[in-house]
């Protein structure tokens, strides 16, 4: 683990320069441009604090950054991990939060360390699809009261939006239109620009200038503390380690969230700098660092496919870019504190608001809605509503599992096609097979043969009774599983009692090892498989 570390380290500076420094510091700039509203938004969103956003970033960019399984990840909080928080802090308070960081961290560290980084291979497409569009709804949701400047009760979401009924709803319109005034800038933004100067970040000086200038009575972000050791944090006199069970569901949700977020982003941006990803070193680089993310007060991080996409686009060269970047974050903490304490809360609630539309893979959701992928479609609504209605652990437990029963129902078809012997499908000189083999009956079986398709197999094979040869083509049978084999001894059983001969030809290996250990081998002498359908009526 060490040696492929550290191999990928000096493969990654080999030749590093003056030059390829100059890329990394102007990447690194950039991209601390962009990440310095999204750290204070997703601080605030989370139920912490912008400070606590503005430490999550830092420590991420360099500690993970330095520790990535590539050069591209830059890490950081993030939306999706903001909607898992909220309900997270409403329940056991930031210190709950703490600690279920440093718990989720330690969980990762071990899949990285007994290399689980490819089990984010094993959910669908569309799974993901649908719990990031579940993410987007609860971020958006969440927002509601900083964007109209309103008041609800509730830990969820869903909660919150329900508390108007009895609470009221009562906007603050020069909240509003100080929200409006950033999704609008956002959405007019240049894309040309905005590769230079981020769209989030324009909007929220702006908005920032005609809220002081104007004397807007709306909430503000509030003092941020100059330091990287803030009062609220975690610290070893302070664990409750009773309340340990209740936060192992919680710790799972982040770690999981952490895995399947960070490994997406390295997978889809080793694509965009055609740089191979190790995906076991990244879960390492995530678990160290949501271990000590919680000690300095910050909140759980993950890596951050917007924030990474900016730093390849802006010709990113090697892991100085995220520690750059953090160095950026760093300096606005300590120059620019007084400046950022005074932000209002609507404008981070509109670049979550944008940040959340943009969120949703529009791309993949119009493509399997356009084709009319019902499969698709089902698992994208399905795991989307969970995650609004339950959290994201339960979601892609359902997503997985609705997949699963999907492709077992699909699967769950096997075919079997009776032919009688045609001469003119066997090539070679040969007798007239029609006359040596005048009762034989050829019987194509395609499909896995399990406990789903047994059944219908045997009811194919119905008719061969009625014949004194039947010849078991199984090149289309993939697999079996007992009862399928089971099935198969059944039916050989019943025509060796008839006085049928059975041939079984073109079985894959695996599936004789289990027809043979099933005791088939007992009732269909050796002699009687053969590779080919042809071989079976031109040697017997």
């Amino acid at each position: 683990m060490f040696s492929s570390y550290f191999s990928m380290l000096k493969k990654e500076f080999a030749g590093y320069n003056g030059a390829r420094f100059s890329k990394d510091l102007m990447a690194g700039l950039t991209v601390t441009a962009v990440a310095r509203p999204l750290a204070l938004a997703f601080g605030v969103s989370s139920g912490a604090d912008a400070a606590a956003g503005l430490i999550t970033a830092i420590l991420s960019g360099v500690v993970m950054s330095i520790l990535a399984g590539a050069s591209f990840q830059i890490s950081g909080p993030t939306g999706a991990m903001t909607a898992v928080l909220i309900t997270i802090v409403s329940r056991y308070g930031m210190q709950g939060v703490f600690l279920a960081s440093l718990m989720a961290g330690l969980m990762l560290l071990i899949c990285g360390i007994f290399r689980f980084g490819k089990l984010v291979g094993f959910i669908p497409a569309p799974v993901i699809t649908g719990f990031t569009s579940g993410i987007a709804i609860i971020i958006a949701l969440g927002q509601v009261d900083n964007f109209f400047g309103t008041h609800s009760e509730g830990e969820t979401a869903i909660q919150k939006l329900a508390s108007y009924g009895s609470l009221g709803f009562s906007p603050n319109w020069q909240a509003v239109l100080i929200g409006v005034l950033v999704v609008a800038i956002m959405l007019v933004w240049p894309k040309k620009w905005n590769a230079k100067v981020p769209s989030s970040l324009i909007g929220i000086i702006v908005a920032g200038l005609v809220s002081n200038l104007c004397g807007f009575d709306v909430a503000v972000v509030g003092q941020i503390p100059r330091t990287l050791m803030p009062e609220v944090r975690l610290n070893f006199a302070s664990i409750d380690f009773s309340a340990i069970g209740g936060l192992v569901s919680p710790a799972f949700t982040i770690a999981a969230l952490g895995m399947i977020e960070s490994l997406l982003c390295g997978a889809s941006a080793s694509r965009m700098k055609d740089e191979k990803f190790n995906a076991d070193q990244e879960l390492i680089a995530q678990g160290v660092g949501n271990i000590m993310i919680p000690f300095f007060g910050g909140v759980p991080s993950t890596a951050a496919i917007a924030r990474t996409s900016v730093a390849i686009k802006s010709g990113c060269q090697t892991r100085l870019t995220g520690v750059i970047h953090a160095v950026g974050l760093l300096a606005c903490m300590f120059l620019l504190g007084d400046i950022m304490a005074k932000l209002p809360l609507a404008a981070l609630a509109g670049v979550l608001m944008v940040t959340a539309w943009r969120m949703n893979e529009w791309h993949a959701i119009r493509n399997i809605f356009s084709r009319k992928m019902k499969g698709a479609i089902a698992k994208f609504l399905i795991t989307m509503i969970a995650t609004v209605v339950f959290d994201l652990t339960i979601a892609i437990i359902i997503g997985v599992v609705f997949s699963i029963l999907m492709f077992v129902a699909r699967s769950a078809k096997v075919t079997v096609t009776l032919s009688e012997i045609d001469n003119s499908r066997i090539s070679g000189e040969h007798e007239d097979l029609t006359e040596t083999h005048k009762d034989a009956v050829v019987a194509y079986i395609a499909g896995p043969v399990f406990f789903g398709t047994a059944e219908s197999m045997i009811a194919g094979l119905a008719p061969t009774f009625d014949n004194r040869e039947v010849i078991l083509s199984m090149r289309g049978v993939s697999t079996v599983d007992t009862t399928g084999v089971q099935a198969i001894l059944e039916y050989c059983k019943a025509c060796t009692e008839k006085e049928i001969t059975v041939y079984i030809c073109g079985v894959n290996d695996q599936v004789k090892a289990s027809m043979l250990q099933a005791g088939v081998g007992e009732v269909i002498p050796e002699e009687n498989f053969f590779f080919s359908v042809d071989r079976a009526l031109l040697e017997r």
